[in-house]
């Protein structure tokens, strides 16, 4: 009996590793033209694929145009070196959808879950290749006219804001997820990857170029998410370029955001280089940002919560973030603070605590000091900074282009301004200089 069972077991193994297979898109009738729409073709690749118990799903040799696709389980969607995943310009593809499992979209930010490529509660999922996903992003945004102009983006969106694409890729309640070598461009005013409530997703050798003058292209958004990895990539964003949220709004329960690592990247924002929290998120706990280089941004590290905003960009719980390092770490050519860590003093923000928070050769040029604010009855506790420094320079000293002149011109005075600590409850300064 127990030879019939173990001969079961080995034929019911090798029947899944039998079914599982890759499908070129090409070789089921897709064409490469980047004119034609291939969504569906696309989308039966990878609904087939997933039903043969996995494999990759192939785009090699042109240009693919496509409408919304959606990654399932045990599915690798690979774009090769000489291939271009091009989104479709055309704003009217890409409505909600009506089949989501993992959250409630009346509460995601924009109210909108549209994305160009998204997974809902997928497993063993992956993004690779050396080649491009690009968004077309052109279609979606014009000029801002210099008598509206107020010092934020260049641009703004052609689309109402819940019409607007809100993101490119959208993981929500996914496990093991990995994303390598991928390059993406020309993001629409959307987030260029969400990361909503997953467990194990890896980011690695990726590329992230948006046109900084978009607004709202966020690099890689980590949301309610635990043990997730950021290595080797580079980052061009148009907003914040790496965030780190507890933002349980859309989910059935509240969810903490934990174990996050961002390693070995090189980071670029036409605002935060790295944020954590807003308003009113939850729990953040045990993170790591090291050996990273910082450069042409308005704002470098930012720990930030403001009041409750509009488009339901917003948690409902006490803000708690603990156990967070930054080491290693290199910031040049500044526009405004590099490091902001702020508590609006308002009752609508719902504040817990900022402790334990460690700088360690942490270097920054910068033309505005740090600026560390929180109100005297909610104080950060024990912060750490052992051999860091901040130089606060003349805007001379920096090259800077067009664009970003005209912002600072807009902006003014304030872009000069120096140091502030107020509200901290046991602040250590080792080896740490402040050169203003």
């Amino acid at each position: 009996m127990k030879r019939i069972v173990t001969l079961a077991l080995a034929f019911s193994l090798l029947a899944f590793h039998t079914q599982a297979k890759d499908i070129n898109v090409k070789s089921i009738g897709a064409r490469a033209d980047g004119k034609t729409k291939i969504t569906k073709t696309i989308q039966k690749a990878i609904d087939d694929v997933s039903a043969a118990g996995g494999g990759r799903v192939i785009l090699s040799g042109g240009t693919f145009l496509s409408g919304p696709i959606e990654i399932k389980s045990g599915v690798e969607l690979f774009i090769d070196a000489d291939a271009v995943l091009l989104a479709s310009p055309d704003i009217n593809d890409f409505p909600d959808r009506t089949d989501a499992r993992h959250y409630n979209s009346e509460n995601l930010p924009r109210k909108r879950n549209a994305a160009f490529i998204f997974a809902d509660e997928a497993e063993n999922i992956a993004i690779t290749g050396r080649g491009t996903i690009d968004c077309n992003g052109q279609y979606h945004v014009c000029p801002v006219p210099d008598d509206e102009y107020r010092g934020g983006w260049p641009f703004k969106r052609i689309h109402p804001t819940e019409q607007t694409l809100p993101r490119v890729v959208f993981f929500a309640g996914c496990k093991y997820v990995t994303v390598t070598d991928v390059t993406m461009v020309n993001q629409p005013a959307g987030w260029s990857y969400w990361v909503h409530d997953c467990d194990f997703v890896h980011f690695d050798r990726c590329k992230i170029l948006s046109d900084m003058r978009f607004p709202n292209n966020d690099g890689i958004h980590i949301n309610c998410s635990r043990d997730v990895t950021v290595s080797n990539c580079i980052i061009e964003a148009g907003d914040d370029a790496v965030i780190v949220r507890a933002n349980s709004r859309s989910l059935k329960e509240p969810r903490i955001c934990e174990r996050v690592v961002v390693t070995n990247c090189t980071l670029k924002s036409w605002a935060y280089a790295i944020r954590l929290g807003w308003s009113n998120d939850g729990h953040i706990r045990n993170c790591i940002f090291s050996n990273l280089v910082i450069t042409k941004s308005w704002l470098g590290i930012g720990i930030d919560f403001p009041r409750p905003g509009f488009n339901n960009d917003f948690g409902l719980e006490s803000s708690l973030i603990e156990e967070i390092i930054f080491s290693n770490i290199i910031m040049d050519e500044i526009y405004e603070c590099p490091l902001h860590m702020y508590v609006y003093p308002d009752e609508s923000v719902k504040f817990k605590g900022v402790r334990n928070i460690y700088f360690t050769d942490v270097h920054a040029r910068s033309l505005c000091g740090i600026e560390i604010f929180s109100p005297e009855d909610h104080p950060y506790e024990n912060l750490v900074f052992t051999n860091c420094s901040f130089t606060k320079v003349v805007p001379e000293e920096f090259p800077m282009s067009e664009e970003t002149i005209r912002r600072r011109d807009a902006v003014g005075e304030g872009m000069t301004r120096g140091s502030t600590i107020v509200g901290v409850k046991g602040i250590v300064l080792n080896n740490t200089v402040f050169d203003e």
